[in-house]
């Protein structure tokens, strides 16, 4: 357990560094730079806004349009985090060639710096949300858990980068097969709907969706000031259980990384 841990402890200053370098390379040529950052989720949102609001015309009866609105960005925002860390981490190893003898920088750590620089983007659109939330009259003692079950999905996203990073040097079709599951991912993840609107049929594949776990602790803690004691139980098992097996995965196959990439 200590392993993973003692790490990215260890390496907490390059790692840091290196992660602060990526994000601005990142944006390095763009006419609005690291504006972007402020920009990404709140396109997101207004895009999910129209499509569920305005197309479907999905109503709650006992919420404003401007509270729907709302609920549906403290599902969104864990979303974008972890899809955007999946996408950054599958092609992490394979792109960081360069990177498999060096020893000033364990190749462990490559994932977990590409996970670190995707969340950014999702920080940035998560104290927008708080913020947002908070003028709008929802504040509950349940905003401030938001910091440990943040570095919960951060710790479930490390393990799962652990995990994709290391099959895509093997199987390099994974780099193009991501985008159709992440893209699955949302259409499956409550995020423009409650639980208590999943229909009965969709409930067994909610039961095997991690993001389904993430989304309702998320939005119980920001948006409903209730804790999900089930959901985010869960979620912790998923976080540390995915957390070691990826590591101990990845490590079992890193010697022999250097014959693929």
């Amino acid at each position: 357990m200590t392993g993973p841990i003692k790490l990215i402890y260890d390496y907490r200053h390059t790692l840091y560094a290196t992660t602060l370098n990526d994000v601005r390379g990142r944006y390095i040529g763009s006419t609005l730079g690291l504006a972007w950052m402020v920009l990404y989720p709140f396109l997101f949102l207004s895009i999910y806004a129209v499509v569920f609001t305005v197309i479907l015309r999905v109503r709650l009866e006992q919420y404003t349009s401007i509270d729907y609105v709302l609920m549906i960005f403290a599902g969104l925002i864990p979303f974008i985090g972890f899809s955007e860390a999946l996408s950054a981490s599958t092609s992490a190893v394979i792109s960081n060639k360069g990177l498999l003898r060096n020893t000033m920088f364990p190749i462990d750590l490559i994932p977990v710096k590409a996970v670190l620089g995707a969340s950014v983007t999702m920080s940035v659109g998560l104290i927008g949300l708080i913020l947002s939330l908070w003028i709008s009259g929802r504040f509950f003692w349940t905003q401030f858990l938001i910091i440990p079950i943040f570095l919960l999905q951060l710790i479930f996203s490390i393990g799962v980068g652990w995990l994709i990073s290391a099959l895509t040097v093997f199987f390099r079709d994974l780099v193009h097969i991501i985008g159709v599951v992440i893209m699955f991912l949302m259409l499956v993840s409550p995020i423009g709907y409650t639980r208590e609107m999943i229909p009965p049929g969709m409930k067994p594949l909610m039961a095997v969706n991690p993001l389904y776990y993430m989304i309702d602790v998320y939005r119980g803690v920001l948006f409903f000031g209730e804790v999900p004691v089930g959901s985010l139980l869960m979620l912790t098992v998923l976080a540390f259980g995915f957390y070691l097996l990826g590591f101990f995965f990845f490590n079992r196959l890193k010697p022999v990384f250097g014959e693929y990439v």
